[in-house]
């Protein structure tokens, strides 16, 4: 089978198309033909050698994936041929709080070979089923971005109608946080520097929008108009003082994306005396991805895809995803 691997150094130049064995799946194991696969921000990091710069190489990237199990080990209980399923971006984290730095390490495309092939042998617990109703492309998209935000909105931040959340763009974490706030009936502010992107965040339900560059102190004007109960920060440095200002008092800032650097000052003050929770998001376990899917196939929802490249044209999609400006997921077809 072909795989993609980043080989000998990093950069989507160094992208190769190899030829691997795929091994029969042992016992606990499942052998999945891998339909279609997704980008996150972190994967273009990974490729580039920016987020670990001593991962060891060749490496095959890409977290999120779904395909159809071929062929199942001994004592595989729940899984059999013809199932659709997605990986978990977590190989180690099953269900509960982190339990330990090493859970931590175990992610996919990165330190662990990604989704970026034709077939794949993982443990049963790192597969979830996915929607009937979706797409392999949709159940691609699901892993690290529909999770991120489920996680944030639901599993910390006990989402209710009476809500207003805060969504930083219009990538892939912050169109699903904008899509499951409007299922939970919350409202819902988006943020962009594109007025073309807001009018489609509109037509996805979001009852107000800003534009950062035409509004560079956004914050107060959210604050000004009464301000929000939960924030997806995803911008890092250059965002988080606007989203601490247009927060309410004892709401909820979800740390996620570091789009603009990872350092930044911030008056602490700012957080204490409002009773202002700082709240970092990695991900989720396999039970809230299971949990999150659920709610995905009774509300009949459809991740937004802004673009499908095949997967002999995978260096394209990772060129085009960090030209940014994109609506949702880049996705790849792999069969």
């Amino acid at each position: 089978m072909k795989a993609w691997v980043v080989d000998g150094a990093f950069g989507v130049e160094n992208l190769r198309c190899v030829e691997r064995d795929v091994s029969s799946p042992g016992r606990g194991q499942v052998r999945v033909r891998v339909e279609a696969c997704s980008l996150n921000f972190r994967d273009h990091l990974m490729v580039t050698g920016a987020y670990n710069p001593k991962q060891p190489l060749p490496l095959v990237p890409l977290s999120d994936g779904a395909g159809t199990v071929v062929e199942v080990g001994a004592e595989v209980r729940d899984l059999a041929a013809g199932d659709r399923v997605a990986g978990t971006f977590f190989r180690d984290w099953v269900a509960g709080p982190v339990p330990s730095r090493s859970v931590i390490r175990s992610t996919r495309g990165g330190p662990i070979d990604g989704m970026l092939a034709q077939e794949v042998v993982l443990e049963e617990r790192e597969l979830v089923k996915v929607p009937d109703h979706l797409t392999m492309v949709e159940a691609a998209t699901l892993p690290c971005a529909a999770l991120t935000a489920w996680s944030a909105l639901f599993g910390h931040g006990n989402l209710c109608a009476a809500d207003t959340v805060l969504v930083q763009g219009t990538g892939g974490v912050a169109i699903f946080a904008l899509q499951f706030a409007k299922m939970a009936g919350a409202q819902v502010i988006a943020t962009s520097s594109s007025d073309e992107r807001l009018e489609r965040a509109k037509a996805l339900g979001a009852d107000e929008t800003l534009n950062y560059r035409t509004d560079p102190d956004w914050g107060k004007t959210v604050q000004t108009a009464g301000g929000v109960t939960h924030v997806l920060e995803l911008g890092g440095s250059a965002t988080l003082p606007q989203s601490l200002r247009a927060v309410r008092p004892g709401g909820t800032l979800f740390l996620i994306g570091n789009l603009s650097g990872a350092e930044v000052e911030f008056n602490v003050l700012q957080a204490v005396m409002q009773n202002i929770r700082l709240q970092g998001i990695l991900v989720g376990s396999r039970a809230e991805f299971v949990r999150m899917n659920r709610a995905i196939e009774h509300r009949r929802l459809h991740p937004v895809i802004d673009g499908v490249e095949s997967f002999d044209r995978a260096p394209e999609a990772f060129g085009s995803f960090a030209q940014g400006g994109h609506f949702g997921k880049v996705c790849i077809q792999v069969s």
